[in-house]
């Protein structure tokens, strides 16, 4: 099984920035706890981090090309503002799991919505590094059990 881990803008200074929302954990931390449980689950899993918007959907275009068996994204403050990557995500024909390392429910309002909700089979967030360890768990479980997403 081939999966697919997008990390959205600014994700690459998680340790830098806003220790209390996002805990002090680097990008490259979250990534090797995702190749390690994908290691022990026996999956494969590639992890992608931009800042641009444009990379961020056409590497989403490219897993549709690819045939990904899922896509887990924490797509940042996209998440609240991108109908580009929502368009994007809906391409998909795989399962989707949106993740967050903060509750975006218990911050500012403009947090609550999300542009990828719309297309993902379910959110996890608040939960630090587990919410990707826990997105990854998620996603495996969708992917094994249902049929591709119809459109």
């Amino acid at each position: 099984m081939k999966l697919l881990v997008l990390h959205g803008v600014n994700l690459n200074m998680l340790g830098q920035r806003e220790a209390a929302h996002y805990g002090a954990a680097t990008l490259a931390e979250v990534d090797a706890a995702l190749q390690k449980l994908a290691r022990e689950l026996a999956v494969q899993v590639e992890c992608f981090q931009t800042n641009h918007e444009g990379a961020l959907c056409e590497r989403i275009h490219q897993a549709h090309r690819d045939g990904v068996d899922g896509v887990l994204i924490n797509a940042g403050a996209w998440t609240h503002t991108s109908l580009a990557i929502g368009d994007a995500l809906a391409i998909l024909k795989c399962p989707v799991v949106e993740a967050h390392m903060s509750n975006i429910h218990a911050r500012e309002p403009f947090r609550h919505h999300s542009h990828v909700a719309a297309v993902a089979v379910g959110q996890i967030c608040g939960f630090g590094v587990d919410s990707y360890l826990l997105g990854l768990r998620a996603l495996i479980a969708q992917a094994n059990r249902r049929a591709p997403r119809q459109q």
